[in-house]
């Protein structure tokens, strides 16, 4: 697996732990822990994000 692949990977995982996260805060609210989880997953999406586009760039 190439280091391109693994992020596209990771993106996918990120997408789909922050809609879970975005399901539980529509049903029932989160605390401050939670909430903290959400920004950083986001914070990581964003990051990962920006890394791909800059591969992609490059070739």
């Amino acid at each position: 697996m190439s280091h391109l692949e693994m992020l596209r990977r990771r993106s996918e995982i990120l997408r789909r732990n922050i809609g879970t996260m975005i399901i539980k805060e529509n049903k029932s609210g989160m605390n401050l822990q939670e909430n903290r989880f959400y920004h950083q997953l986001i914070r990581k999406w964003h990051e990962n994000e920006h890394e791909i586009h800059a591969m992609n760039k490059k070739a």
